[in-house]
């Protein structure tokens, strides 16, 4: 073990997972780095459909690049927020699909990998926007523990619908942070306003090019941020959530839509008015353990 674990925290680039391997071993090794890493778990088709629903409502904004097989801006830079921000995002919200896509068997069966039983994937989904021009504004290194009120069996789920290379701004994780608990935050710039303590000793992070497909499941301990988009016209974009053991707290903020307590007119009624199916309407509201 010892091996191994020199092994996994050398190498600065994620260690791949595969959902084929033991449960065992993908859960030692999650209690080990505080992640997983999957490549091209969910199918090319399903993230590409939900990239193209996402661009029918980010329109003239962002629309498809077909050469760079990307989403391309044009017109004003922004970040979660500002004002063309906060004019599309209801809009994303409000897409059936996005909602739809943590509930369905491909994702359920990668969290049940994680937890070893059933889980509560949390009400809040998250989509997240970063184009070019916007260095300072991206997410700080963070814990989810202290931002979501969340337990030691929380996880997030992030999935990226497109190829992420560095230039456009990766996710990554600093391995074994999640050891050491929840810790004091710092006020900061970018996405979420703090920044969590990071010690000295805590220097190689881990992060990889995405591919469309890849899955990070991360710790809610897992110290993690995200790499300014540094190009010149290509956005990510990308989408997340948390879940938990089916049973462990869930507190209440995380039963809201992502935002929905600074966008005006951004809650549950105006998210499914146009929805065509009710299963996942309020689908938490007999959860047993809301606090």
């Amino acid at each position: 073990m010892k091996e191994e674990k020199t092994e996994l925290y050398v190498n600065e680039e994620y260690v791949v997972s595969s959902p084929g391997e033991s449960q065992s071993i993908l859960q030692a090794r999650f209690q080990e780095l505080g992640y997983l890493f999957f490549k091209k778990t969910i199918s090319d088709q399903k993230c590409s459909a939900m990239l193209q629903d996402f661009m029918t409502v980010l329109a003239p904004h962002i629309t498809y690049d077909e050469t760079a097989k990307a989403p391309a801006y044009s017109g004003t830079p922004f970040s979660e927020t500002d004002p063309i921000w906060d004019e599309v995002y209801p809009k994303m919200q409000s897409l059936e699909s996005f909602h739809r896509f943590f509930h369905e068997e491909d994702v359920l069966d990668l969290m049940r990998t994680v937890s070893g039983t059933e889980v509560f994937v949390y009400p809040i989904k998250m989509a997240r926007i970063s184009t070019p021009g916007k260095l300072g504004y991206e997410t700080p290194p963070h814990q989810d523990a202290y931002s979501h009120h969340a337990g030691p069996t929380m996880a997030g789920i992030w999935v990226a619908l497109h190829d992420v290379d560095q230039q456009m701004g990766r996710v990554k994780v600093l391995p074994g942070s999640h050891k050491k608990g929840v810790r004091k935050v710092f006020e900061a710039e970018g996405v979420g306003g703090v920044q969590c303590e990071i010690f000295s000793e805590e220097t190689t992070w881990h992060v990889s090019d995405y591919e469309r497909g890849d899955v990070l499941i991360f710790h809610s301990c897992c110290i993690h941020k995200a790499e300014p988009n540094t190009g010149s016209e290509l956005a990510r974009i990308s989408v997340d959530t948390r879940f938990c053991d089916y049973g462990a707290p869930v507190f209440s903020t995380n039963l809201e839509p992502h935002h929905g307590w600074r966008i005006e007119g951004l809650g549950w009624d105006s998210i499914y008015q146009d929805w065509r199916s009710t299963d996942l309407q309020h689908y938490w509201r007999d959860y047993p353990k809301l606090f």
